[in-house]
């Protein structure tokens, strides 16, 4: 135990004197430790270039380093740089002989350059260029060896309301190499590789040993190095950086030259110090928790490295398509009025009969058009299922709930929706102040005064909703939804539907009024116009489909059937087999939707061990054709079907039917039997056969689109296996 004899005071002088020059403008830092006990100082220097540190130690220790270095770094940072060190001894400190520790020009430059603050301001934006509230927004060092990278956070922040966000960190540069090595994160990187790859590959003498794995090493040039006697070991260790440059000289004689890889400073085209670079490199990730935590909605790669930046540096960040956005209510209108921009995925102006689009056909979306090899941009889609309709965010002004209303062609007059058609749903919000606590509101249809009514979000706003709306807070997912509309409460057919607004007095609706396009005199109500096909089940599906209990739906919207597979014309059943491909197959199949919505139909091949093969890809000269003749095969039951033609799909227009209906029909594939079925093998094929439809639903509290109807068959068929041999 040390007492107060043991105690000793200890004075460090330090002499900047002989720098040319000298003004004592920055601090310097002198740490002293022995074993694990450290004491630091930060001291200014006088005129003359002299200062000393004074430390009261608890007791006299066997020895003493002391380390001197730039007055902004933390001690555990003093301790990796390359700094000034010494070492005193026990006798000096006991005798008190300690000589002024001189800093050379060297050192005093340098120090000034080491750590800096760096500052990174900025701002979050979606693709409209509306803020991104609310997102963590992190900064990356990075720097990479060969093919192989690690990313250094320095910093985060949160965005604000407006989507801005301001970070400051620390930078410090002249590590020792193993210091600087002991905290990084090694990962393989393809992007890397690719371009490495691309220019190993101009020289295939060039072969690189064993397998990339996910840590450095120069095992992976030891076909190279070894016959010039330098040994690679495993995986690169900080006492081996030492070593690199030598490793280079030997390896740049071997390697194609590449002006590339040198300025994208990839070793060994480029010299490697990372532990010298004074300003950083920075990449950036951004995440939100939005719909889920931690979603990633910005992520930069080593392509997009902002080399050396500046100080301060300022950016843009645009957010992905799972970002959520804070609306910007710009050029909003002072009257009772609403905008539908959007249904499901696609604007207003892309659905037939609606405003901005063509007349006709009414209420599919993208009417009228027909894009070869890609049946998701195929248009003439009617829809299904839940669908969301969407507004402009800044309308509904004097409404304080609304309702929806579907117009009845038989009587002539709007009526309220079918029991259950307007789905309730839920908006959520967060704030930023402070960030970034998250909470849901249900907006439920609710009978007021006999109309099926929900509140508006405006309304609810105005009432003082969540305790009073104020500048930090938004809402967060579904602000401009008006309704979901569950379209199986309907009839398959084409309906107009409508908006309308009323005021509250008391308990009772008073005031209705059919809301009309906003910025416009004229008195007609916006009038939303909508296709639905749903998909019914077929109870009375043919009993040879096989349906309801494998993979066959039982359905006719769509339905499909392989009814027929012939090998050089010889019948071959759905467990048959055929003694080798020759000739010719015949596959006789159905592809049908009982609405005339059918989008596509695909027949492949599956046998072995993961292996597929496209039967309808022109490569294996097959040839569709109508089993009846005069049966219209549809949009192009195999349009140009060619090699820069991805899909290889029979699909709708362009050989006898008419927009938008086309009920396909039956079909036979005749290929070269060798092409189909290229080895002794069983073989399944599975038909595919998709509906045009566009099938919203939920998912969480969002409601989305995109996925078709569809239904498969599957059947398998021998060939050139051995047939079953009797035991008698």
């Amino acid at each position: 135990m040390a007492t107060k004899s043991d105690a000793t005071k200890l004075t460090i002088p330090l002499d900047a004197s002989g720098i040319e020059g000298f003004k004592a403008d920055q601090s310097v830092k002198v740490l002293v430790r022995s074993g694990k006990e450290t004491f630091s100082q930060t001291v200014e220097f006088s005129r003359e270039g002299n200062a000393a540190a004074t430390f009261s130690l608890p007791r006299i220790p066997p020895s003493l380093q002391v380390l001197v270095g730039p007055g902004n770094a933390s001690d555990e940072e003093l301790k990796g740089l390359q700094t000034l060190s010494v070492t005193l001894t026990r006798a000096q400190l006991k005798a008190q002989q300690i000589l002024p520790i001189r800093i050379s020009p060297y050192y005093w430059f340098w120090w000034y350059h080491w750590c800096r603050e760096y500052v990174i301001r900025g701002r979050v934006i979606c693709g409209d260029h509306s803020p991104v509230p609310g997102a963590t927004v992190c900064a990356y060092d990075v720097d990479w060896w060969f093919w192989f990278w690690n990313r250094q956070q320095v910093a985060c922040a949160t965005t604000d309301i407006n989507g801005t966000f301001e970070m400051r960190f620390r930078w410090c540069c002249g590590w020792w190499p193993w210091w600087w090595w002991r905290e990084r994160i090694w990962e393989f990187n393809p992007l890397l590789a690719e371009r490495v790859r691309a220019v190993l590959n101009l020289n295939p003498d060039v072969q690189l040993a064993g397998t990339a794995g996910n840590q450095p090493s120069l095992s992976l040039f030891n076909s190279l190095l070894a016959p010039q006697g330098v040994s690679t070991g495993g995986i690169l260790r900080p006492a081996d950086v030492g070593r690199l440059d030598g490793v280079r000289d030997r390896l740049l004689p071997q390697l194609p030259a590449s002006r590339e890889l040198a300025e994208l400073r990839i070793w060994p085209w480029w010299p490697w110090y990372p532990w010298w670079d004074c300003a950083p490199d920075i990449i950036f990730r951004v995440t939100q928790d939005c719909l889920d935590r931690g979603t990633v909605i910005f992520d930069e790669n080593v392509w997009n490295t902002r080399w050396n930046i500046s100080d301060p540096l300022s950016v843009t960040l645009v957010a992905n398509e799972k970002a959520c956005c804070r609306s910007i209510h710009h050029d909003c209108h002072d009257e009772e009025c609403i905008v539908i921009t959007q249904v499901c995925d696609f604007g207003i102006n892309e659905i037939g009969g609606n405003t901005g689009a063509a007349v006709s056909p009414e209420g599919y979306a993208r009417p009228g058009e027909v894009h070869a090899g890609d049946l998701s941009a195929d248009g003439d889609r009617p829809f299904a299922g839940v669908i969301p309709v969407v507004k402009e965010t800044c309308d509904f002004s004097g409404v304080d709930y609304y309702e929806i209303e579907c117009f009845n062609t038989g009587t002539g007059v709007w009526e309220a929706l079918p029991a259950g058609a307007a789905v309730n749903f839920v908006r959520r919000w967060m704030d930023t102040a402070p960030c970034c606590p998250t909470g849901d509101v249900s907006f439920n249809f609710t009978n007021i005064s006999g109309h099926n009514v929900v509140e508006s979000k405006e309304h609810f706003e105005a009432t003082g909703g969540l305790g009073g709306w104020n500048s930090t807070r938004f809402w967060l997912i579904n602000e401009a939804l008006v309704v979901p509309i569950d379209s199986t409460k309907f009839a398959d057919g084409t309906y107009k539907f409508r908006v309308v607004g009323w005021r509250i007095a008391g308990a009772n609706l008073v005031d209705p009024t059919p809301l009309k396009l906003c910025g416009t005199d004229g008195n007609a109500p916006e009038v939303l116009v909508l296709t639905i096909d749903n998909q019914s089940p077929d109870p009375l599906h043919p009993a040879n489909h096989n349906c309801g209990g494998g993979v066959h739906i039982c359905t006719q919207e769509p339905d499909n059937f392989i009814s027929s597979v012939k090998i050089n014309g010889v019948e071959i059943g759905p467990c048959g087999n055929a003694g080798e491909a020759v000739g010719w197959a015949e596959i006789d199949f159905q592809a049908t939707d009982v609405d005339g919505h059918l989008g596509s139909y695909t027949l492949h091949a599956t046998w072995g061990l993961n292996n597929s093969r496209n039967l309808l890809d022109p490569q294996y000269g097959g040839v569709v054709t109508p089993i009846v003749p005069g049966t219209p095969t549809g949009w192009s039951a195999m349009p140009a079907l060619n090699s820069s033609n991805a899909g290889y799909y029979g699909v709708a227009l362009g050989q006898g039917a008419s927009a938008p209906d086309w009920k396909g029909g039956l079909y036979r594939l005749t290929i070269p039997s060798a092409n189909a079925f290229p080895e002794p093998c069983c073989y399944q094929l599975q038909l595919y056969t998709y509906k045009r439809t566009v099938v919203g639903g939920p998912s969480g509290i969002t409601f989305g689109c995109g996925s078709m109807h569809y239904n498969l068959t599957e059947r398998t068929v021998g060939v050139g296996v051995c047939p079953k041999v009797e035991i008698r």
